[in-house]
């Protein structure tokens, strides 16, 4: 488990620092790929699962705390070979999560530093760490979520299944196609750790002109995850075979 507590630690690092930095990269002042549009911080966050996937094969690659759960209701007996489904190692597997979130965050803010310091709305600034509503309806956005991850945990258990033993691509895109079919409403955190890691260093980092965390919403991309991860699990036990 202390491989793959590092191992978790440092892909989902890799994932929130390519992943916010795409973000970044689109809706930050002055950088090169401002105003690159929505595909291109899609095709971004894929990317990024794909390096946090690799980079991440000690653990099985979880990275996320749904998919963690997920795996857990879907009644399989391991998380990863030789890593048994406990609760001490689910325990273990989101506190790495959570930890590495928070550490991809920070290096996403010293790499934009010089354009953090620039003059820019706080919402786009908290935007770069963490997802928020196009249309705020609490409820709606919950279920947006649920749905999203749904997908997300739910394919990704079927992959496991494949003969075909593709590795991280098919994940990435699929990333991609949840974003860009699903991503509108809410941004798509599909992730509880993608997005309450970064709102945390978001609150804590000497952000100029930075504004809120709002954390009036940040239940909305925690728990709806955590739903639609289950539901994708125990839909997955029953479908996939």
């Amino acid at each position: 488990m202390g491989d793959a507590f590092i191992s978790e630690v440092m892909g989902t690092g890799m994932l929130v620092l390519l992943g916010t930095g795409v973000v970044a990269n689109v809706i930050l002042p002055k950088n090169k790929g401002f105003d690159g549009g929505w595909l291109l911080i899609n095709w971004g966050w894929g990317l990024a699962v794909m390096a946090g996937v690799y980079t991440a094969f000690k653990s099985g690659a979880h990275l996320n705390p749904a998919v963690t759960i997920g795996i857990w209701a879907s009644g399989a007996d391991n998380f990863a070979p030789g890593i048994p489904v406990t609760a001490a190692n689910g325990f273990l597997y989101v506190t790495a999560q959570m930890a590495g979130a928070a550490i991809g965050a920070l290096i996403c803010f010293l790499a934009y530093k010089k354009h953090f310091d620039e003059d820019a709305d706080p919402g786009i600034k908290l935007a770069v760490f963490s997802t928020g509503p196009a249309i705020r309806s609490y409820a709606w956005n919950f279920i947006t979520e649920v749905i999203g991850t749904f997908v997300l945990v739910f394919v990704i258990l079927a992959f496991a299944k494949n003969p075909a033993q593709l590795g991280p691509l098919p994940v990435a895109l699929l990333v991609v196609g949840i974003g860009a079919s699903l991503g509108g409403p809410t941004g798509y955190a599909i992730n509880p750790a993608r997005d309450l890691g970064p709102r945390i260093a978001h609150a804590l980092l000497p952000i100029k002109g930075k504004g809120s965390s709002d954390w009036s919403y940040s239940w909305v991309p925690v728990f709806g995850p955590l739903v639609g991860g289950v539901i994708g699990g125990l839909v997955a036990s029953a479908y996939v075979v």
